[in-house]
């Protein structure tokens, strides 16, 4: 069983609860714009999962799954996300103040909830 000190290895962000769902990731002091904030690691997988972030590879022209093991798994969706992937790596949308959680935008069709 893991816990949040597992997790606790990104000097921008942290683990914590989420009032958005279960678990969140959190910024551990103020964020700039455009700042990376950290990458997606794991095993490559083709199988959904929980923790499993799908990018689309345009080489291979299909999408491919990572199976999260570090902090980036425990982003949650947002609407009007403050991060968003440039490949396996995150970047944020805008300034993200101290504590905030960061967020990304699963992609869901707009009728989706949060």
């Amino acid at each position: 069983m893991t816990k949040e000190s597992d997790y606790n290895d990104n000097p921008l962000a942290y683990v914590a609860d989420s009032p958005i769902h279960g678990r969140g990731l959190f910024a551990r002091r103020p964020i700039a714009r455009d700042e990376y904030i950290g990458t997606y690691s794991g095993e490559a997988t083709q199988r959904d999962g929980m923790h499993v972030l799908w990018l689309w590879n345009e080489q291979t022209e299909r999408w491919e799954g990572i199976d999260g093991m570090n902090e980036m798994r425990f982003l949650n969706h947002a609407s009007e996300p403050n991060a968003e992937w440039w490949g396996e790596d995150l970047y944020a949308t805008r300034d993200i103040a101290s504590d905030e959680e960061i967020t990304f935008d699963y992609g869901w069709d707009d009728d989706q909830d949060e």
